[in-house]
């Protein structure tokens, strides 16, 4: 039977440091313009903002240790812990820009020790527009066999030419050094990407399918970039996968396709799905709201949903019961416990079994009261949460530290700014 979790009191005193000026968000949801990162075995909290600063802090002290400057909007951050030439460890960057750029930094100095653009492989944008710039949409690190670090990567970029719509995506491997091992191009639109623990397979998430690549989710050999096996959730439009995530031989995947979980076994065999958002008759319309991000960890798997939406418009007064929602599962697929996230969670920060929401806001409501960093625990639902002003827009946990970043919001019906762009950093333990 399942455990609906009430929302603990707050338990953890956040720190507050500012990240400088940002144009204030509004009542619907932007571009991804921040993202944060825990280094553990640096015991560093790595910011990257919309300007490209990245900026390396004392998890401890929060006091600054190094400062670069990243060639575009920096929007995702990953470290690479096996040291090169005996030397730090290493920061890496994703990029939205011109060039799409990764680059990677030294963790005690922040010189950069290499860098590619992804445009010379996705394209250059051809409207000067943030949407048709190349994007590295997700940062992947694992070790092979031999103990050598490795970078996986995946960039995209858009182009539409009157009804004609079209996608450009690379998926790459690199070495520590910034060496490219291999690439996986298609022309859809990657989304996700997750490591087994091994090393062995990279499991990439496909979210938007227009052209001769048409199936949501691809296994690869991660040292090699060959294909083992796809699945897709056989569904009609584009709209294919939301998020992926590798647990041993299971794969948990959230689909777009048709609102559900599913969890699947070696060569995509389903091993059970569950009805997550799925269309819901409410009061005369067709409503719905995607699943937008999943993990799984020793046998459970956790589901977030996303914004209310309707079949015939994206508009509606009406809300589907399940928006905003993250719902765990065990091993059978039987819902164990699940709770309100209340707000849009752009993306879901996980490590061990502990899960970080960082909510924005409920587009919809607009609810100043939604806005927060909310964190479960897998296992038992046991949650917590810390109330901001300002929207949470990225999240990171890692050794007990939990980090967010705050952006201001004005919605367009009340005229008043609330909060600030800020680094928030917490520990849990």
């Amino acid at each position: 039977m399942s455990e609906t979790v009430p929302e603990a009191e707050r338990t953890v005193d956040f720190c507050r440091v500012p990240l400088g000026q940002i144009e204030t968000a509004r009542s619907r949801h932007m571009w991804t313009r921040s993202a944060v990162h825990v280094a553990e075995s640096g015991g560093l909290v790595v910011t990257g903002t919309w300007d490209g600063t990245v900026t390396a802090r004392d998890a401890d002290t929060l006091e600054a240790r190094w400062t670069a400057d990243h060639p575009d909007h920096a929007v995702g951050i990953a470290s690479l812990e096996a040291a090169i030439d005996e030397g730090a460890d290493t920061i890496v960057v994703a990029g939205r820009g011109e060039m799409g750029t990764i680059a990677a930094y030294d963790a005690e100095t922040g010189d950069r020790r290499w860098r590619y653009d992804t445009a010379d492989d996705v394209g250059e944008a051809v409207k000067e527009t943030v949407f048709y710039l190349p994007y590295v949409v997700a940062l992947e690190t694992g070790t092979d066999s031999d103990g050598n670090e490795w970078l996986y990567a995946a960039a995209r970029r858009y182009e539409r030419d009157g009804e004609t719509r079209r996608w450009h995506s690379t998926v790459y491997a690199f070495d520590a050094d910034g060496s490219v091992r291999w690439t996986y191009e298609t022309d859809a639109s990657p989304i996700a990407l997750d490591l087994d623990s091994s090393g062995e397979r990279l499991a990439v998430g496909y979210n938007r399918c227009m052209g001769e690549h048409d199936t949501g989710l691809v296994v690869l050999e991660a040292d090699s970039g060959d294909l083992e096996w796809t699945w897709d959730p056989g569904t009609d439009g584009d709209r294919r996968v939301g998020d992926v995530s590798v647990d041993g031989d299971s794969i948990a995947v959230s689909s777009h396709g048709d609102k559900r979980g599913y969890l699947l076994g070696p060569g995509g065999a389903e091993r059970w799905h569950v009805d997550l958002a799925v269309e819901t008759e409410i009061e005369g319309e067709t409503l719905y709201a995607y699943p937008n991000h999943a993990y799984a960890n020793e046998g459970r798997v956790a589901f977030v949903t996303g914004n209310t939406y309707a079949v015939e418009s994206r508009e509606t007064e009406s809300r589907h019961p399940n928006e905003h929602r993250i719902a765990a599962f065990d091993a059978d697929g039987d819902l164990v416990w699940d709770d309100d996230v209340r707000g849009f969670v752009h993306g879901l920060a996980a490590d061990d079994g502990r899960l970080v929401t960082p909510c924005a806001q409920n587009f919809r409501v607009r609810d100043p009261d939604t806005h927060a960093v909310r964190w479960f625990d897998l296992e038992s639902g046991v949650s917590g949460y810390e109330h901001l002003d300002g929207i949470a827009t990225a999240a990171a946990v890692g050794g007990g530290t939990i980090a967010a970043i705050e952006e201001p919001v004005e919605y367009h019906d009340e005229g008043e700014t609330r909060g600030e762009y800020a680094l928030r950093v917490g520990s849990l333990e």
